[in-house]
Parts: C-alpha cells; sequence; structure tokens
C-alpha cells in the first residue's frame, strides 16, 4: 500500500494533545543505586551532571527507604524533581505499552536487504510506515514493503534522513511513534517496552543502547572494533539525556517518542547532528529525554573502511552547526579553571606536576564546599568530587589531545617536548580508559581504532569550524554551579 507525500494540510492536522505535566498516581520511582545518602539521608550526592539536593523533613518522609509510589501532588512533585534530577529512576511497569498505540516510521533509501532483514525484526504488531526517500529504485523497495504487508510512502525529491522521519511523523495518528533506521534490527517488543518511559508526561523521547553489529561473514578490524565501542553506543549508565551530562544526546538511529512533543519533528536544514539538535531543543523546551540502557538494539556496521571513516568525519562536521544553533552547549570540553591547571600539570609528568595539581585540587575543593548544602560531612564531600572531577578533567584533556584539537597537537608535537610528553601521558590514559569501558576487546583493536576514529572526527570537527568560520565548537567552557535545592 502506497501513501502520498504529505500535504500542508496533512501536516497541520490535529493529534492528540500532549498530557498534563503531572505524573500519575501509581507511578514509581527508586533512587539510582549510584547515588549516595549523606547527613541522615537528607542530602542526595548523585545524578549527571553530578549535584546535591537537600530534601525537606516532608519530602524524606516520602522518600523513605528510596522508593515510593505517587499517590497524590507532594509525592507527585518530588518523584518529578527526583527524576529530572537524575537521582531517581522509574520504575517501569512489567507490561508494554498496547502495540495500538505506537507507529513505526523506518526511513530508506535504496538499501533493499537493510530494509527486508528490519522489516523482518519489526514483524506486524504495530503499523508500520516506510517513508522512500527517493530511492534510485523506487519499486525495489517498494516490493520489500509489499512482501512485508507495510505502507509505503514515496518521496518525490530527496530530503535526507531527518526530513524523511518529519514526513512519515506527519501520516502518524496513535500517540507514540519509533523512529527506526533501515540498518538497525530491533522487534516491536522492545519499541513497545521502551514506550513504557512515556508514561511520565514529562518524558518527550527515549532511546535504547545501540551496538554495532558485522554483517560480513567474517567480520574485518573495524567491523570488530564497531562491535564493542560503536560511535553510536552510548555506555551502559541509562538516565537523562542532556547536554553536559553523561550522556548528552541519542542516535535517531533508533529513537521512541511522544508525537504531540516531537512537533514538526527534525530540523529540515540538517542532514548531520540533527537528532542533537532534536535532543537538546527538547530539554531545553523542559521536556525529558531519556536514555534506557538496559534495552539493546543491533547497528549495521559499516562494510568498508572508507564508509566507516567518512561517517566519524560526517559526524564531526556536525560540531560547528551545533554550536551554531545552541552555542556552547556543545562544547568538546566543560573545565573548571582549577581542574583544567591541575590536569594539564599531571599530563606534562614535571617534577612540580604532583605539588601543583594538589594545590589546584585543594583550590577547587574550597570553592565547591561553599556552594554545598550544610552538611557534617560537606569537607570530606567537597574533597572527594573534586578529586573525581580530576580524573575526568584528565580525560577532558586527553580527548582534546587526541581527538578535537589534533591538527594543533602534531603541530605542538614537532615544537614542543612537553607537548610530546603529554601526548604520551595522553595516549596511556586513552588506551587505560578504553580497555576499562571495553574489557571484551583487544587493546590492540582498542588502539588501532581509536586513534583513527579520533582523527576522522577531529578532521570533521574542524573542516565545519572552517565552513563556519567560528572557533566556537572547538572551545571549552567552565561548569555551572553543582547546587541545586528541593
Amino acid at each position: 500500500m502506497s501513501l502520498d507525500a504529505p500535504t500542508r494540510a496533512d501536516a497541520a492536522a490535529p493529534r492528540a494533545a500532549r498530557p498534563p505535566d503531572r505524573l500519575p498516581d501509581g507511578f514509581r520511582v527508586a533512587l539510582r543505586p549510584d547515588v549516595r545518602r549523606l547527613d541522615g539521608g537528607r542530602l542526595l550526592v548523585g545524578g549527571s551532571p553530578m549535584r546535591a539536593m537537600r530534601l525537606s523533613p516532608a519530602a524524606l518522609a516520602v522518600l523513605g527507604d528510596g522508593g515510593f509510589v505517587v499517590t497524590d501532588d507532594r509525592s507527585a512533585a518530588l518523584a518529578a524533581s527526583l527524576l529530572r534530577a537524575d537521582v531517581a529512576e522509574p520504575v517501569l511497569d512489567p507490561a508494554p505499552v498496547a502495540a495500538d498505540l505506537l507507529t513505526v516510521v523506518l526511513p530508506v533509501r535504496d538499501r533493499c536487504d537493510q530494509l527486508d532483514r528490519a522489516l523482518g525484526a519489526l514483524g506486524r504488531a504495530c503499523r508500520v510506515l516506510v517513508v522512500d526517500d527517493a530511492s534510485r529504485d523506487p519499486a525495489a523497495v517498494a516490493a520489500v514493503a509489499r512482501r512485508h504487508g507495510v505502507e509505503v510512502l514515496a518521496l518525490a525529491v530527496n530530503v535526507g534522513p531527518g526530513g524523511a522521519r518529519n514526513a512519515g511523523l506527519a501520516h502518524v495518528r496513535t500517540p507514540y511513534v519509533a523512529l527506526v533506521d533501515c540498518d538497525v534490527t530491533v522487534g516491536t517488543d522492545l519499541l513497545l517496552r521502551l514506550a513504557r518511559h512515556l508514561l511520565d508526561p514529562t518524558v518527550a523521547l527515549v532511546g535504547p543502547r545501540v551496538v554495532g553489529r558485522a554483517r560480513s561473514t567474517r567480520a574485518r578490524w573495524w567491523e570488530s572494533y564497531d562491535e564493542v565501542a560503536s560511535s553510536l553506543g552510548l555506555g551502559t549508565r541509562g538516565g537523562v539525556v542532556r547536554p553536559g551530562a553523561a550522556v548528552g544526546w541519542l542516535p535517531a538511529a533508533c529513537l521512541v517518542g511522544r508525537v504531540a512533543d516531537l512537533g514538526e519533528g527534525f530540523e529540515p536544514g540538517l542532514r548531520v547532528a540533527e537528532d542533537v539538535d532534536l535532543v537538546w531543543r527538547l530539554d531545553a523546551a523542559g521536556r525529558t529525554v531519556r536514555y534506557d540502557a538496559g534495552e539493546q538494539v543491533d547497528h549495521d556496521a559499516r562494510a568498508t573502511v572508507r564508509g566507516w571513516l567518512g561517517r566519524k568525519v560526517l559526524y564531526g562536521t556536525g560540531g560547528a552547526l551545533l554550536a551554531q544553533r545552541h552555542g556552547d552547549r556543545g562544547a568538546p570540553a566543560v573545565l573548571s579553571p582549577e581542574l583544567a591547571l591541575a590536569a594539564a600539570a599531571l599530563l606534562l609528568r614535571r617534577r612540580w606536576s604532583a605539588p601543583v595539581a594538589a594545590l589546584a585540587v585543594a583550590r577547587g575543593a574550597h570553592a565547591l564546599a561553599t556552594t554545598l548544602p550544610e552538611a557534617p560531612e560537606r569537607p570530606r564531600l567537597a574533597a572527594g568530587l573534586t578529586a573525581r572531577g580530576l580524573g575526568w578533567a584528565v580525560r577532558q584533556e586527553t580527548g582534546l589531545l587526541l581527538r578535537h584539537w589534533w591538527p594543533l597537537t602534531v603541530v605542538g608535537v614537532a615544537l614542543s617536548r612537553d607537548v610530546r610528553r603529554a601526548v604520551v601521558s595522553a595516549l596511556v590514559v586513552d588506551l587505560v580508559v578504553g580497555v576499562r569501558e571495553h574489557p571484551r576487546a583487544d587493546p590492540r583493536l582498542l588502539l588501532l581504532g581509536r586513534r583513527l576514529d579520533d582523527l576522522a572526527y577531529g578532521t570533521g570537527l574542524w573542516l565545519g569550524a572552517l565552513r563556519a568560520r567560528s572557533p566556537r565548537c572547538l572551545l571549552p567552557r567552565s561548569p555551572r554551579s553543582p547546587r541545586s535545592r528541593r
């Protein structure tokens, strides 16, 4: 079955209204396992970005031992605050969302083999709409869709993946939509489980963990690297997605969203970073975006090394576009002056490095202590958080040297012994972090893959900056105050 491209009237057709933001009675929340409770449980420390929250006596009574059920306005407000701060997580209902509440939109341009595999995995539990983005052989795409009994919306002009998703979104009449790329293998049951997050009326979008999958008979080295360290893989820690958090974006390869919140969808002019832009616009509008690391989908690894590297370069070019639209929210690093100095001293490994780093950390801990809520553990907490921040600063400066600023690093290596020393330190740090995050991977594969990944992404980042005639996407920013109270 084929559909016509959406007209202006189609796009403006009324949709289900967004529900009130109050969490419904019966909704369950629980503190995250990595959140610390201090000062008799009244002070919560955790989240991403990390923050400290002091609970009022009434809120402490509702929270109890760390989990509770929404029963009234007070408990609903507390649950919403804890969820938004990422110190709590929803306890999802075991039953998935009903299939008739979800439509799957699948954009494609040719790639009939991948489309056939994707549709076979989805099955027929939900309505599926294939958006043919002006394929060179539209008849072949239509034949695959017909074989699986799904609808096709054929576009006469190629508009890119974001535009194709928007065209499909205009034909969705269910309250929820799943956006699935043709190179992703996912079952409808998983999409319906993800949709449970939308029972929180503040959640607009949720995504699963995306894992690379080699389709070759014998995986080549870059395919093996993608299986353990895909650029789309965002780690094993789920939670709220926002700039500056542990997970700052979601790939559009697989998303489930509330139609009423998505509006007209992706920015039509963007053919790269359109997914990051959507997530950040939703966050700026006060909507919540979540990453569910417990649900996993497969994403086809690139079949050629040229295609693999080319995709990294393309991702990099999106940095300048995001800087134009969102300012410093997409900065390559977030560093306070004290921790930036301490991290640089440690990477340089000079005689004075340890005392300089210690002084910088002491100053940073003192400054942090003045922003934390009153508690007997405040000095020790400030010291621990600052030490943790130093480790993160070292990792960020490692990324700047090896990834974002690598053209400057090459020049510096040729001119300065200190830069060479810092680069060696950064390489060791990067390899240790890579092995820790991907223990199944061969360290040699990680070393090769991460270096090429960084070189390609950094190349794209600089190309984007040159085209935009602005270095904004290359510049770090200072963090905001971590203080938050309830």
